[in-house]
């Protein structure tokens, strides 16, 4: 699905994003792929929100209805895909050596991604689908006799 996104600069600030169809749904980034980027996730995040608290996901609208909207003043709309997610987001607690999580912070937000999102995306990037628990457990028996 695509929803319109609103961009919003002003001066010394990063571009916010809006969503009329999500009030309350925003971000933003320092460059406008960084703030491209932080929109989809911040939109997919917030439909999967919505989903697991049941609430219903709205119709994307149609860029005609949101013309007399006051909050398209000086924006610049643009559209942002999602997929809605049927499967319903899960909090984990992980360990990790405090050093670790610095360096894990670092370089998701160089990617423009949240932690959670990049630990997720680098493990499946890692380890595919196809044949990868195999190599993990194959490495965990390696060690587990030493």
């Amino acid at each position: 699905m695509d929803y319109i996104a609103y961009l919003h600069k002003d001066k010394g600030s990063d571009f916010g994003v809006s969503f009329p169809d999500f009030p309350g749904c925003i971000t933003a980034g320092k460059t406008l792929d960084e703030a491209h980027r932080m929109a989809a996730e911040a939109l997919a995040l917030h439909i999967a929100g919505m989903v697991e608290d049941g609430e219903e996901i709205p119709a994307p609208s149609m860029l005609d209805a949101l013309a007399d909207d006051p909050a398209m003043k000086d924006a610049v709309a643009f559209l942002v895909h999602v997929e809605p997610e049927t499967e319903r987001t899960v909090r984990i607690n992980i360990t990790a050596r405090e050093k670790q999580l610095e360096e894990i912070d670092k370089l998701a937000n160089k990617a423009g991604l949240t932690r959670s999102a990049y630990m997720v995306q680098s493990a499946l990037h890692r380890y595919p689908r196809s044949g990868g628990v195999k190599h993990a457990a194959r490495g965990k028996a390696r060690h587990a006799g030493r």
